[in-house]
């Protein structure tokens, strides 16, 4: 097959429950500490068809010399890795989708920052992108966070921000999951559910 284009809509799923055996691109969406890599990868390791896990963290950490963590502060040398970043996701996430391998990208997608909006996702990867909003209550983000440890981990009032932030989405006409109360392999299952919901009425976005 040859280079990756954009992402067409993907079928709805079959009778079989969830999203079965079609072939997708997913965006998991959610502040530091909601769960969004754990649960991407255990989504992507229980499907019966290859399915891919890409993290934007993990790509803007392939930058070793000269990596502009964005906890030292939001600056162009930050927003330039961040959108070289993202535009190396979608061109990995094209590229499995045209060999047939699903995909699932995890990013903390803000609704009112347009520099890492949803539009450069969609442009990056194609209308047929499913985005879905993992957004536990703060409290299990707090302690979510206080486990994670180096440039991943971030002060309290910067995730008490980020999640105030996060809030935005409802409303917003995207499907959003509450894990609260979920260990992983739960929320795994309900983002699969929602996504077979998404496949068969893609939301507005």
């Amino acid at each position: 097959m040859g280079r990756g284009g954009p992402v067409p809509l993907p079928a709805p799923p079959q009778a079989e429950g969830g999203t079965g055996t079609a072939t997708l691109a997913v965006l998991l969406i959610g502040p530091a500490g909601a769960g969004k890599t754990t649960v991407a990868r255990h989504w992507a390791r229980s499907r019966r068809v290859p399915t891919a896990h890409i993290s934007l963290d993990d790509v803007r950490e392939w930058v070793c010399a000269g990596f502009a963590d964005p906890q030292t502060g939001w600056n162009e040398h930050s927003e330039a890795q961040y959108r070289l970043a993202r535009r190396t996701c979608g061109f990995a996430a094209r590229n499995f989708l045209a060999n047939g391998i699903s995909c699932i990208l995890d990013d903390a997608v803000f609704p009112d920052r347009p520099v890492v909006g949803l539009g450069g996702w969609k442009r990056h990867v194609g209308p047929g992108l499913l985005p879905v909003v993992l957004l536990p209550g703060l409290e299990i983000v707090l302690e979510r966070n206080a486990e994670r440890s180096g440039n991943r981990r971030l002060d309290d009032e910067e995730v008490a921000g980020i999640h105030g932030r996060m809030a935005g989405w409802y409303g917003s006409g995207l499907p959003i999951i509450d894990n609260s109360g979920y260990d992983v392999e739960t929320t795994a299952r309900v983002l699969d559910d929602v996504l077979a919901r998404s496949l068969a009425s893609p939301p507005s976005w």
